[in-house]
């Protein structure tokens, strides 16, 4: 099932389950999960992709074994907010993976997340070559945490 907007979503989740946000990359996808009381994303691990089965097979691995109860994947909108050929390429990977499992799928706005963290990672003096291998799934958690502060605010602050 997928959610077109977090409201929708959220009438979905079920309680007290963690949910997943992914970065959808050419090459990789970023991978971070939440803690069940939906307030904080931690980063998790990157995929590299090959084919979609393959991916989903190892995604859908990572979600029954964190018991995940929805997925929100970054939305790579342009900067003025259209959606271009990346949109087009998340949209069709959430259709396919929705007919894998019955976990809730939604968007969220991607846009400068990828700056955040690799901001995030400088300040933190990360290495150039440890900033390429967790940029993805740390990415991962910047979508995550936007996605989890609007939940927070639709249930009234308390989860």
């Amino acid at each position: 099932m997928i959610a077109d907007t977090i409201e929708d979503f959220a009438t979905h989740l079920p309680q007290m389950r963690a949910v997943a946000g992914l970065d959808l990359g050419e090459k990789t996808i970023g991978v971070a999960v939440s803690d069940t009381f939906l307030s904080v994303a931690s980063p998790l691990e990157t995929i590299r992709r090959r084919k979609f089965t393959v991916d989903a097979e190892a995604l859908l691995a990572i979600l029954s074994k964190r018991n995940i109860g929805g997925i929100v994947m970054g939305l790579p909108r342009n900067m003025d907010g259209s959606e271009g050929p990346r949109c087009q390429s998340t949209r069709a990977f959430a259709r396919n993976l929705s007919r894998l499992t019955e976990i809730p799928i939604s968007f969220w706005d991607e846009r400068l997340s990828t700056v955040a963290a690799e901001r995030a990672l400088l300040e933190a003096d990360t290495s150039r070559r440890r900033r390429a291998e967790v940029i993805d799934h740390v990415a991962a958690s910047y979508i995550l945490q936007g996605a989890l502060d609007r939940l927070r605010y639709l249930r009234g602050g308390a989860l």
